[in-house]
C-alpha cells in the first residue's frame, strides 16, 4: 500500500513531463536533449544559488523575516534568467523552431526542479506507514511549477529571441518576466513570513502559475503579429 502511495505521488509528479513532450511537436522533432541541457543548466544554476546564499546571506537568530534579507534573496533568485537565458542562447541547439526551443527549454528546467527538490521527499516520505496528502499536494505544486517554467522560458524567448517586438508590449514583458522570476520567492516568504499551509501554498502557486501562463501567451501572440512600419 505504501508503494502504490509511492507510485500515485510520483507519477502525479513526473508523469505530466513526460506526457506534454508526447503531446506536442517536441517529441517529433527530437528536442530532448535539449531539454537535458536545459536541466543541466538548472542545475549548476541552482548550485551557484546555493553558493550565494551560503556566501552573503547571514542566517538570522530569529524567526522574524529581515526585509535585507528577503531582498537579498529575491535578487540571488534572479540568477535563474541567468540560466534561462543561457540555456536559450548560448547551448548548441538542433535546427529546432523558437516555439518548440522554449518549450523544451522550460519542460528540462521544470522536470531538473522537480528531480531536485520533490524526489528525495517522495521517496522518504510517501513510503511512509501514515497516509498524508503533503506528497499529493507537491505532485500538484509540480504540474503548477511546469507551467511557470514553459512561461517564463517563453517570457524569455521573447526577450532574447525575438528581434521585432511591438512597442506597447515591451513594459508587459519586462513586468511579466520580473514576476515570473520572483515567484518561487514570492511563495516562500508567503510560507515563512505568513505563515500560509500548504493547501493555501499550492493553491496560490496554480493560480497564479495559469494566470502568468495566460499573460505569457497572450504577450506570445502580440508578439507574433508583424510590427508595423
Amino acid at each position: 500500500m505504501t508503494f502504490f502511495h509511492f507510485f500515485n505521488c510520483a507519477a502525479l509528479t513526473f508523469a505530466p513531463h513526460f506526457i506534454y513532450y508526447k503531446a506536442t511537436p517536441l517529441s517529433e522533432d527530437d528536442t530532448w536533449m535539449t531539454s537535458i541541457k536545459a536541466a543541466c543548466v538548472y542545475i549548476i544554476t541552482s548550485l551557484v544559488k546555493l553558493i550565494c546564499l551560503a556566501t552573503f546571506l547571514q542566517v538570522s537568530e530569529s524567526d522574524a523575516s529581515e526585509p535585507s534579507e528577503e531582498l537579498l534573496k529575491a535578487l540571488i533568485g534572479f540568477l535563474d534568467l541567468a540560466g534561462i537565458y543561457v540555456a536559450l542562447t548560448q547551448l548548441t541547439h538542433r535546427n529546432i523552431s523558437h516555439n518548440n526551443k522554449f518549450q523544451a527549454v522550460g519542460l528540462g528546467w521544470a522536470f531538473a526542479d522537480s528531480l531536485v527538490h520533490r524526489l528525495a521527499p517522495l521517496w522518504v516520505g510517501a513510503r511512509g506507514l501514515e497516509f498524508t496528502w503533503d506528497h499529493l499536494l507537491q505532485g500538484v505544486e509540480a504540474n503548477a511549477n511546469l507551467i511557470l517554467s514553459l512561461s517564463l522560458a517563453s517570457l524569455g524567448s521573447l526577450m532574447w529571441l525575438r528581434k521585432n517586438k511591438p512597442a506597447a508590449s515591451l513594459p508587459f514583458l519586462y513586468t511579466s518576466l520580473v514576476i515570473v522570476a520572483c515567484m518561487p520567492d514570492i511563495t516562500s516568504y508567503l510560507q515563512r513570513a505568513m505563515g500560509w499551509d500548504l493547501v493555501s501554498l499550492v493553491g496560490f502557486e496554480v493560480a497564479s502559475s495559469l494566470l502568468m501562463a495566460l499573460v505569457a501567451w497572450r504577450l506570445f501572440c502580440a508578439c507574433q503579429r508583424p510590427v508595423s512600419a
